[in-house]
C-alpha cells in the first residue's frame, strides 16, 4: 500500500510519526444514525457507512461490533468499527438532486468509494508503549453538528474542513465551508477528531464531552491535555473524496453564482460537517498498533481492497437515494448534470428533507 509514502503526502509533514493509514470501502449508504438516533429507522438524514457488517439500528454499547460482525471493509481485517458521515448531493438549476459519488483516494484505487481512515499515536518526537491510549470496547463519539450554518458556530471544532482537489495530491488550503468555485479533483471532506480523553467514560449524552482538545497548542505540536480530560487517545481522522468533477462546468452552477453542493441534512453552506465512531477492533489490534508506532504495521491482519468491497452490510431502510442513471446515454463527464438543466434526472428532494431542505415531520 505505500503507507509511508502515502502518508508523508497527506500529512505534508516531514515530522509526523508513523501513522495507520488504510482504506475502508463502503458499506451501506442508508438514513440510519444509531449514535445520535438510536432505534430509529429511519433516522432523520442520509449517512455513508463503512466498516464492520455488524451496524445496526441500535448498536448495542453492550455488544461489541467484533462479536457479531462477520466481515469490514476496512483493509485492516481486525477493525470492524464503525464510520460515518452524511451524503453530499449536487442541486441543480431545476431544484432537482443528484447523489455525489465517492471516489478513492491515492493508493486505493481499487476501492468501492468509502474513505480512507488514520489513527495517528502522536505527530512529533518519540513515543513507546502506554504513550497513548487506544479506545476501548464501547467507547464511541461525534464531533460536528448537523445543524450548524455559520462560521462562528463551526469555529468551535479546530479541524472540521474542506479541500478543493486540484489533484489527488492537494492538501493545502483547507476552508471550514463549502469551495465556492469548482474543483477539478473533487471535495475532499475532512474530518478530524479530539485527541484527550477523561478516562472514565466511554460515551456521554452529547457523544462529545468526554473527549476534548488540547488544552493549549494542537495536537500537530505535541499540545497538552487538559486536566479534565488528561488521557492521550489517537487522533483518528477521515478523508471522503466527493468526485464533485462531473458538475465542474459554470453553466450548471446557479445562476447567482453559489456553490451547488448540499449536505444531506440540508446544509448548503458546509458548517454542518460532522462524523461519527464507534470503536469496534477486535480484541487490542489497535493498541498494538499505537504501541509499535508502525505504518505498515505487520503485527495487524490485513486483507485485499477485494476482499474489503465483498463486504456489504444489510440495508435496513429502503427508499430511493438516487435518480434516473442516465451515464450510459451521454458521452462527456458534464452531459449528466447538463441534462438536469432541461428534464428532472435528479430527485425531487433529499431523502428525509423537503425541496427547500427542512426536516420533514
Amino acid at each position: 500500500m505505500h503507507i509511508r509514502f502515502l502518508a508523508a503526502v497527506a500529512l505534508t509533514a516531514s515530522t509526523a510519526s508513523a501513522l495507520l493509514r488504510f482504506s475502508c470501502s463502503q458499506l451501506v449508504v442508508e438514513r440510519l444514525d444509531p449514535l445520535v438516533n438510536p432505534g430509529m429507522a429511519p433516522s432523520p438524514h442520509l449517512h455513508q457507512i463503512v466498516g464492520g457488517n455488524a451496524f445496526n439500528v441500535t448498536m448495542d454499547p453492550a455488544t461489541p461490533p467484533p462479536s457479531q460482525a462477520t466481515c469490514t471493509t476496512c483493509t485492516f481485517a481486525d477493525d470492524f468499527s464503525n464510520y460515518w458521515t452524511a451524503i453530499l448531493y449536487f442541486r441543480a438549476r431545476n431544484g432537482s438532486f443528484i447523489r455525489v459519488p465517492q471516489k478513492p483516494n491515492m493508493g486505493f484505487e481499487a476501492a468501492n468509494g468509502g474513505m480512507t481512515v488514520y489513527y495517528t499515536p502522536f505527530f512529533t518526537g518519540r513515543g513507546g508503549p502506554g504513550t497513548v491510549t487506544a479506545f476501548r470496547p464501547g467507547f464511541r463519539m461525534l464531533i460536528g453538528k448537523q445543524e450548524y450554518r455559520t462560521r462562528e458556530e463551526a469555529s468551535r471544532f479546530r479541524q472540521l474542513t474542506y479541500t478543493c482537489l486540484q489533484n489527488i495530491l492537494t492538501r493545502t488550503g483547507e476552508t471550514l465551508d463549502m469551495p465556492k468555485r469548482p474543483c477539478p479533483a473533487g471535495i475532499m471532506s475532512n474530518v478530524r477528531f479530539p485527541t484527550c480523553w477523561d478516562g472514565k467514560n466511554l460515551d456521554t449524552p452529547d457523544h462529545m464531552a468526554h473527549v476534548a482538545y488540547p488544552a493549549s497548542g494542537t495536537f500537530e505540536n505535541n499540545g497538552p491535555c487538559p486536566a479534565s480530560h488528561p488521557v492521550k487517545i489517537p487522533q483518528l481522522f477521515f478523508e471522503v473524496i466527493w468526485d464533485t468533477s462531473k458538475f465542474n462546468a459554470k453553466d450548471l452552477w446557479p445562476e447567482d453564482g453559489s456553490q451547488p453542493f448540499v449536505w444531506s441534512q440540508g446544509d448548503e453552506t458546509g458548517f454542518g460537517n460532522h462524523g461519527d465512531y464507534v470503536f469496534g477492533w477486535k480484541d487490542n489490534a489497535l493498541q498494538i498498533a499505537m504501541d509499535s508506532n508502525c505504518d505498515r504495521c505487520p503485527q495487524l491482519k490485513s486483507q485485499s481492497l477485494a476482499t474489503g468491497n465483498k463486504c456489504i452490510g444489510p440495508l435496513h431502510v429502503r427508499e430511493k437515494i438516487d435518480g434516473c442513471k442516465l451515464l450510459p446515454l451521454f458521452q462527456s463527464q458534464n452531459d449528466v448534470a447538463r441534462a438536469m438543466l432541461t428534464m428532472s434526472v435528479g430527485l425531487d428532494a433529499i431523502p428525509g428533507l423537503t425541496p427547500d431542505l427542512k426536516y420533514r415531520n
